[in-house]
Order: C-alpha cells, then structure tokens, then sequence
C-alpha cells in the first residue's frame, strides 16, 4: 500500500491511459485522502472526474470538477469536464457558461469553440421546443402583475417605473404582445392614458406600438378599438415627448396598413382580408381636419403634417399610384393653405410651432412633384387660385393679407406654381402696396413676400423698379426690428440678385460691411425672437458673398456661434442660410475660369470684368477655414445633416458637402473633423442629393479615408458604408485629384480586413483600379498598384488573376520592371504575395511575357533593400512552387545574384534578405540542382 499522494497519481495517471477507469479511480481516490497540498488536491479531482466522465457518471464527475474549480478557478481542464458532464446532464445553460469561461482563457482553442457553437444550437432547440408554453404561464402573470402596479396609486414611484419599462419591452416581443392583447391588456392600457400621468401615457403608447409593429390584424384591431379621434387628440396634446411617442404609433398602425416593416408569419392573419385603404383613407382625412383646428397644439400640427409629408406621395415616382396625392390635394388642399397662410401676429391664429409653415410649405411641393400630368397640375393651381381669390377682399386688409401669406408660403414650396400665382391680376400690385401701408403688420407680412417672390430674376426686375424703394424707406424709418431684418434681407437679396460681388456692391453702394454688422448684431441679440433672428443669417447669406464681409464674420466668434445654434435646431430656409453663408466664407462655390484674350477683349469693350479680391485668395481663405474650425462649425453642420429629410433639401445637402470638402482641405485638420463627428455626417451626404453634392462629399470621405485609421474614423460597421462613395470617385469623369485620393483612401482601407477587401470587389472596383495601373499619371498609376498590392491578400482577387485569358499578371509583372521605384515597392508587394499563395501563378508568371527573368534579377540586385527583399521572395515562391522551374532559375544568371546576396555576412539591417537569398539556395541543394560548397 503506497502512501505517496505524488506517486498513487502517477499510478492513476498510467491506469487512465491503459483505459483501467476502475484502477485509476481507487488510485486518485486513496492519493486524495493522503494528500494535504492544495494545487496537487485540484489535480486530483480534476483526473478523478475525467474518470467518472468515461464511466458515464457524469453527477459525480460534475462534482469533482467543481470542487478542483473552488481551489483553483481558472483550472481549464477541469472547467471543459465540469462542462461535459453538466451537458449529458441536461444542464446546458451552466454547460454553455463553462465552455465559454474556457475559450475566453484559450480563444484559439478549435475545440472550446466547437463546443460552444453545439451548446448554443442545442440551447435555442430546447427553447423553441418548451418555450412557447413556458413564456405563455409566466407572461400572463407577469402582464398581469405589471398593471396591478401601475393601476395602484398607491404604489412606490420606483416600483411603477419598473413595471412599465418592463411593459414597453413585453409589447415589442411577440409572444408577449400577444399575451397583453389577448388578456384585455388594450383596455387596462387605455385606462393608463386616462391618468393623466405623463410617465404612464408614455408607458402605455410606447408599449401599444410595440404591440402593432409588423402584425396587420393587431394594428387593424388596437387603431378600432382606441378609435383615431382619440388618438389624433393625443397627439395634439401641449407635450412634446407624449405627442411624439403617438405621432410614432400612428407611424407604426400606418406602416402595416400600407404592408411594410417586417415581414408577418401569423397564420390565421394570412386568411383575413382586412380592407386597409377605408382605414388609411380614415387616418388621412382626420390628420387634414388636425390642420385647421383650433384645438390642436403647434407640436400637434407638426406631428400630422409629418406624418401627411411621409406617408402621402410616392416614394418612387416609377410606382404609378398617385391617388393618396389626389385624395389630399381634392380633399385637404385648401386646408393646408390654411396653415400656410396663417400670420402668427394675428389674434385668431391657429396655434403654431416655428417650423410649421415651413414644414405645410414643404407637404405643398411633395404634392405638387407627386402629380404626373397637366391636368392634375392644373387642378391643383386651380383650387390654390380659387382659395387666394376668395381672401382677397378690398373691404377686409386682414383677409387680403392672408392671401399675400399663402402666396409668400407656396413660393417656399412648389416654386413654379408659387410664379404662376403671383401672375394673378393684381398680386404684385398689393404687395408692393401693403409695403407702403402705415400697419406694421402689413409691412412684415408684404416683405416677406416679396423677399420670396424675388428668387426668380424675371419677378426681381419687377420688384426693383416697383419695390426697393418702398424697401429702402422701411429700413430706414421702421422701428420694428423685425420688420427692419425683413426689409435688409430683401435689399440683400434684390442687389445679390446678378449672383456677383461687384453686382452687390453696385446696389449696397458701397456699404455691405455696415449691413453685414448689423446683421450679426440682430444674429446676437438673443432677446429677439428666433424667427427673427433667422432672417439676419439670410441676410448674411448674401452679404458673405463681399471678401470683407466674410472675412469680418469668421472673426465674430459670438455671430459664429449664434448662428450654429439656431443651425442646430432649425428649419430649411436656415439650414440652407447656414449653409450658403459658410460656402461662401469658405469659397467653396465653383469659380469659372477667366480666359486670358477674354478678359481683355472685354476691357476693350469696356466692359466690366470681375476681379479676385485680395481676401479671396488662398491664405486668407485657409485662415477663414481654420477660424470656423476652431468655432465648431464640424459639429454644426453634424447637426444639420440629421434634420429631417423635408427639411434637409437636396440643394442644402450639396452646400453642406461644399463646405466640408473645403475643412478636410488641409490634412492636419481632418482628426478634427473626424473627432466632431464628420467622417459620420458625410457618408449620407455621398449617398443621397444632387449629383454634385454626392461627388463632394464622397470626395472629402476620400480626403479623411487616405490618411485617417477606418477604426477610429468610421467605428463599427460605418467604414462598409464608405467603401461606394470611394468607388464612385474612379471614374474618367472625375478630376485627377478625386481619382487619386479615392485610390489613397481604398488603399487604406484595403489593408485593414479582408471582410474591407471583399466589400470593394463587390462594389466591383477592380477593374477601374486596374485601369489606373495602367495610366501614364505616375502618382496615379503608383497608388492603383499599392492598392492592388493590398488587395490580392484576398482569394477572390487571387482567382481572377488565376483565371484563363487575362493580363492582370502581364501587367503586375511589366509593373516591377518600371523604374519608379515605389510602383516598383507595390508592384512586386503583389507579385510576392500572389506567388506565395497560388502555385499556378508562379509558372504562369514565366508565359506571360518574355522579359519576367530580366525583371526578377532586376529585382534581386535593386539598390532599395525593400524592393530586393520582394523580388527574393518572389523567386523563393518560384524556386518553391516546382523543381523544373526551380532548374530553370538555377540556369540562369539568378543562382550567382542569389549565391552573391546569401554569402555577405549577417547584418542587423540586411538580415531579412539575406536570409531569404539562402533559403533559396538551401531549397535548391534540397531539389539537388546544387551542390554545398563543401561538396562542390
């Protein structure tokens, strides 16, 4: 009888491996009992359960592997086997948190992960089989608790707080919606919004959506059963969170009516036929009754008019169903006039929000572009011209007013029709009237109007010779500063009207600077409201296009500032001041190009012909750039790129894109624009606009890509978004430059990750990169090769060039023979690596063109060490790959230049390619195609 614990484990260990389980249990089990040493007890046990484990005792095994776990917790051995006997066991779960605790402490453990892979198949079986019945038991007690809590007054604050975010989370799972909805939960919700308790409303609207997402039949059930007088009478409620969270229900109930979200698989459903558009047409005409009603909220108002502006026009002009458009046009036009002519100065105005006109504006012009003939065009101006007529009433200047209103509004919207009306017989007239008038309120109204009607150059003219006067006296003697804004911005607009510095400063007479302090003064004034306040960034919007004026506003860190505030939470016409003000300061409108015999053919003519100011040149340009940097313009304009899609226009998009190609100018300011949250904003301003604005902001992705690490600059699964946008700059039609940085910016990328590498083949990128290898621009055939160099890391680049009847290994061959040296670097970079990854290249490399031995020697003699190091690893690949081409090398003059290189003597600095020259010459000796020195 042994009494060493040591030696008894040893026996035990020669036992297990002579498959004696019986044996080396009694061995394991007596060394236990004499043991006293704590790490030699978990080896113990740990061997013991292996035993119990091939006995199929897996109670006991499981034990004994948690008790070598409670002396040692990271004893991986025993945590595998503590997890095999709790997965015969039946206890999957805790067999999954084993098996995951080890590949956590060994993750390039195949076997670790395989098992966790099984575990959580077998898991998510289990559960589908036995979960239904079990969630259904335990979620009707919960439903059932949970509105026990919250109909309680009496119960603690932090209690109801609970029980209804755990009730929002329930009713966006199916299975618990289902169970809310089939256990009166509808009911005991409704009773929640009687309340009156902000906090419970939320609760019970939240969960109602969650509830109605992507299931038509419980939509259809919930939109009857609470009734959508009810619900729009939520929505117009005086809260701006309870009006949103209903205005999203209403969203969600409209979605499955129209059929979209996800896809639906509810059995029973699929046999009903549930008569949708009596329903969304009941939704439509109870939004377009919100509109006019006194007793909706401005919040309410917005809410339907957005939901009007989503879910009426067409999406796709190629869908030929307009009859949503038609129905509001016939049966709500009117009433969004309403809304557009509404004078908040006024006492019986409907109650509004800042942005609702402007946001009615926006409904008017997708109405408009929504319709696809004359004849439906012509009805629309038919009932807008019929409305405006019967506000005119020369006996009532109130209602005549509306009527100037509702035509400044439909100039905001569909501009072609807003023309048409202000050709209405006498139109111009009372406007350019009302601005005479001795009524403030008719003075405001009149100058907006005509500020908006002077957009089109034909109506300008009109208003010149009939208005700037009437203009210049209202600035002058009006003590209303809102009425005085209005009629600067006109003026502003009217001299800015030929689009010109010098056109400007023909009608400012000299006196742009004075304007421009004046505006930035109302900009700063906080005390005036914002609407007003609006105005003066219009007004600057014009005036930046003077050298001095902009150079003074990027001065003005306060002006700056308040005009990114007002940005930050605005409407179009700000966003698109914003934007135009800063394009300017930043000069980056197009410029044409003056034509030297030009110019002087025009001073001949004694014509005028516009210089460049001293303060638009390029220092005090960069200097600009940087003073909007330093006042956070790349947060603003973040900002601005997240409003709402009516009210970020597609003309406001490509401004938005100007101004950022602009700051990414210089590379030393792009961390910044990356770190303010640029790098995101301009990915959806390369994917949506006008073409111009996709190409710019594509462009300065490309800028921030060529230099920036994809990690930090687009985190997460961002930087694929980015990839399109690049590739779309390889094109002919794009400038050298575009083409290049484009390049610069997939060459980062494409060094990143294979996934990276595989997303730029999809976007089929490869055979523009390969064109640009062949261009005679040196910086943009170098950076094609770098590109490609890090692409055929891939294997389905690989393949491509494995491929029968194709030169993309001619080509990259040819590319090592350039005297460029770093297209040289890139070139045989990919020739290295795709020798070294298929062996079918190496020989094929040899019939591609007669001149590959003379480039590879060349290679391996080159003066730049990281040229020589791939040239020797490319014949290494070759020597490698086949014996007979391996002869073949031998033969030639590449033995002396291998046998010259691998025979200097070791240094820090060569070694790498030393030691590669002699792997050569060692795999030649192995084939017998050379003899040792010794030997020879």
């Amino acid at each position: 009888q042994m009494e060493d614990p040591i030696q008894l484990k040893e026996e035990g260990n020669k036992y297990f491996q002579a498959s004696d389980y019986e044996k080396a249990l009694q061995s394991y089990t007596q060394a236990i009992k004499l043991n006293k040493d704590k790490a030699l007890q978990a080896v113990l046990y740990r061997n013991r359960a292996a035993c119990f484990l091939k006995k199929e005792e897996y109670a006991k095994a499981a034990s004994d592997a948690s008790r070598a776990i409670d002396i040692n917790a990271s004893d991986i051995k025993a945590l595998y086997r503590r997890s095999q006997a709790l997965e015969k066991l039946g206890k999957l779960d805790q067999a999954f948190k084993d098996a995951q605790k080890c590949a956590t402490l060994e993750p390039r453990n195949r076997n670790f992960q395989e098992t966790l892979r099984r575990l959580g198949a077998n898991i998510q079986e289990k559960v589908n089989a036995r979960g239904t019945l079990r969630i259904q038991f335990s979620t009707d007690s919960r439903v059932q608790k949970m509105f026990e809590i919250l109909l309680d007054e009496n119960s603690d604050k932090e209690k109801r707080e609970k029980a209804a975010n755990n009730l929002i989370v329930l009713g966006r799972e199916e299975a618990g919606a289902e169970r809310i909805f089939q256990n009166n939960g509808v009911n005991l919700l409704l009773q929640l919004i009687e309340t009156k308790n902000p906090e419970l409303i939320l609760a019970a609207v939240r969960t109602l959506s969650g509830m109605c997402t992507g299931h038509k039949a419980r939509a259809t059930a919930i939109l009857h059963y609470l009734g959508i007088d009810s619900i729009c009478m939520w929505m117009s409620v005086d809260n701006e969170e309870i009006s949103l969270a209903v205005c999203n229900l209403l969203q969600t109930i409209t979605d499955c009516l129209l059929g979209q979200g996800k896809e639906e698989h509810h059995g029973k459903e699929e046999a009903l036929v549930l008569d949708t558009k009596k329903d969304l047409r009941m939704i439509t005409m109870r939004l377009l009754d919100m509109l006019v009603s006194k007793k909706v909220s401005g919040q309410g108002r917005d809410r339907a008019l957005n939901l009007l502006n989503k879910n009426i026009p067409r999406k796709d002009l190629k869908d030929h169903d307009n009859s949503r458009s038609i129905f509001v046009i016939d049966n709500g036009l009117k009433k969004i006039l309403k809304v557009v002519g509404q004078i908040p100065e006024m006492p019986d105005c409907l109650p509004l929000t800042e942005n609702t006109q402007l946001t009615a504006s926006v409904l008017l012009n997708k109405l408009y572009d929504d319709l696809r003939c004359d004849p439906e065009r012509d009805n629309y101006r038919l009932i807008c011209e019929e409305y405006i007529k019967s506000k005119i009433d020369p006996q009532d200047m109130d209602k005549t007013l509306h009527a100037v209103q509702i035509v400044s509004g439909v100039l905001q919207g569909p501009f072609d029709l807003g023309n048409k009306l202000l050709g209405m017989k006498g139109v111009m007239e009372m406007m350019v009237a009302l601005c005479g008038s001795e009524r403030e309120i008719d003075q405001l109204v009149a100058v907006e109007a005509l500020i908006h009607a002077s957009t089109k150059l034909s109506r300008a003219t009109f208003i010149i010779t009939n208005g700037v006067t009437l203009l210049k006296e209202i600035y002058k003697k009006t003590k209303n500063e809102k009425i005085k804004i209005r009629a600067l911005v006109g003026l502003c607009k009217l001299g800015s009207a030929g689009g010109t510095d010098y056109g400007l400063r023909q009608f400012a007479e000299g006196s742009t600077e004075k304007l421009a302090k004046q505006c930035r003064k109302w900009l700063c004034n906080t005390s005036i409201d914002a609407r007003t306040r609006k105005w003066a960034v219009e007004g600057l919007s014009y005036l930046t296009l003077d050298a001095d004026v902009k150079d003074d506003f990027v001065e003005d860190e306060p002006a700056l500032k308040a005009m990114f505030d007002l940005a930050k939470a605005s409407d179009k016409t700000i966003l698109y001041s914003v934007a135009s003000a800063l394009v300017n300061c930043t000069n980056s409108y197009d410029t044409k190009e003056l034509v030297p015999e030009l110019v002087q053919l025009a001073k001949f003519s004694k014509q005028h012909v516009p210089e460049e100011h001293p303060k638009d040149k390029k220092d005090f340009v960069v200097k600009r750039v940087k003073r909007l940097l330093k006042a956070g313009v790349v947060s603003a304009l973040a900002c601005m790129v997240k409003a709402d899609s009516a009210i970020l226009t597609d003309q406001s998009k490509e401004l938005i894109a100007r101004v950022f190609l602009a700051l990414c100018e210089d590379p030393k300011d792009r961390g910044t624009i990356v770190a303010q949250g640029g790098g995101k904003a301009l990915i959806p301003l390369a994917v949506e606009g006008t073409d111009v604005g996709k190409i710019k902001a594509s462009h300065a992705l490309a800028k921030i890509a060529a230099i920036s690490n994809p990690d930090i600059a687009f985190p997460g699964e961002r930087v694929y978004e980015v990839v399109r946008p690049l590739v779309s700059l390889l094109n002919t039609e794009r400038d050298g430059l575009q083409n290049y940085e484009a390049l610069l910016g997939l060459t980062n990328f494409s060094g990143r990750s294979d996934k990276l590498r595989l997303k730029i083949v999809k976007e089929k990128a490869l055979p523009d990169i390969e064109n640009y290898m062949f261009e005679n621009h040196d910086q943009l055939r170098q950076a094609a090769t770098e590109c490609m160099c890090n692409l055929v890391v891939n294997k389905e680049v690989q393949e491509r060039f494995v491929a029968d009847g194709n030169d993309r290994l001619k080509l990259v061959v040819l590319l090592c023979g350039e005297d460029d040296e770093k297209v040289q670097v890139a070139a045989a970079g990919a020739l290295a690596m795709l020798t070294a990854a298929q062996k079918k290249l190496c020989s094929k490399m040899t019939q591609v063109t007669t001149q590959w031995l003379e480039i590879l020697q060349r290679l391996c003699l080159h003066d730049n060490m990281e040229v020589q190091h791939r040239g020797l690893v490319i014949a290494f690949n070759l020597i490698s790959a086949d014996k007979e081409l391996a002869k073949k090398l031998v033969e030639s003059e590449l033995l002396e230049i291998l046998t010259y290189v691998g025979k200097q003597e070791d240094h820090p600095k060569k070694q790498h390619i030393i030691s590669v020259a002699r792997d050569c010459l060692t795999k030649c000796m192995d084939y017998e195609l050379i003899k040792p020195l010794s030997q020879a």
